[in-house]
């Protein structure tokens, strides 16, 4: 079955897609255990062509609910040219029950439509929330094929390609260095598509730990979670925090540390 495109809002989305952000609110034929590491697959890519430019770029943030901590997520995206694997990982606490994010997604560069597309996916979640999900991408991301804990459906979007949370994190940074002051995103959820809005506000400067003051510029998101985001252009313009504005829960994520070995060009 194929489905549109159709909104399904989400109360404890980022709360868990800040788990994560993605964004809060995720695919590979094999397991995380069975799969070739991040390493070995540009090694092996690496061999094919030397002079595509090879980095990786880390980031570790802490989850907040309501002002309480309620955990910790590490990102890390490896680069090689116009591709990308990323791997998220988190642990929570979310209404008391312990929970555990995985994902692995990879990403590439579009020629056709100039922008970033997810390839594949794979999301395990244990705890609150649990599933299996592997999504995997046709079409310039226009079509999907999602396979929910054995469960497959088929999704397409007839103008804006669907993709993982990592990939619209990495998307939002490239429309921002284009200067772009509104767009929209559609996220592919585990039994929807959602659509999202995105308002880049004028830029504040704030003292950030550990790094001090940084120019930030919030990028307010609305559709089926209302989400800010905040981006340091001094840090190649990454995610330094996201706040999701719950009517129940109040959900946060800070960075508090950031390593790269790419150049502001890369992704």
């Amino acid at each position: 079955m194929t489905r549109l495109f159709s909104y399904r809002p989400n109360v404890l989305g980022l709360a868990l897609t800040l788990t994560l952000t993605n964004m809060a609110f995720a695919s590979e034929s094999k397991s995380q255990q069975d799969a070739p590491s991040q390493e070995q697959e540009l090694s092996q890519a690496q061999d094919t062509s030397e002079s595509i430019e090879k980095c990786s770029r880390s980031s570790n943030y802490d989850i907040y609910l309501s002002g309480i901590h309620t955990g910790t997520m590490s990102r890390t995206e490896a680069w090689l040219g116009e591709a990308a694997v990323v791997t998220s990982k988190s642990e929570a606490s979310i209404l008391g029950i312990g929970t555990q994010y995985n994902q692995r997604a990879e990403l590439s560069w579009s020629n056709t439509t100039n922008e970033w597309v997810t390839d594949k996916f794979h999301q395990k979640v244990t705890g609150f929330r649990a599933r299996d999900m592997q999504a995997t991408f046709s079409n310039n991301g226009r079509e999907s094929r999602v396979d929910l804990d054995g469960d497959i459906e088929s999704y397409a979007s007839a103008d804006i390609p669907l993709r993982d949370v990592d990939t619209l994190a990495i998307q939002m940074r490239q429309y921002l260095l284009q200067g772009r002051k509104q767009f929209a995103l559609i996220r592919q959820a585990s039994d929807a598509m959602e659509r999202y809005q995105f308002y880049v506000q004028d830029k504040l400067t704030t003292n950030v730990e550990p790094w001090g003051e940084l120019t930030l510029i919030p990028v307010e998101q609305t559709g089926a979670e209302e989400v800010t985001y905040y981006f340091a252009p001094s840090m190649d313009y990454q995610l330094i925090k996201a706040r999701y504005h719950g009517i129940i829960l109040q959900g946060l994520i800070e960075l508090n540390h950031y390593s790269s070995s790419c150049g502001e060009n890369v992704g």
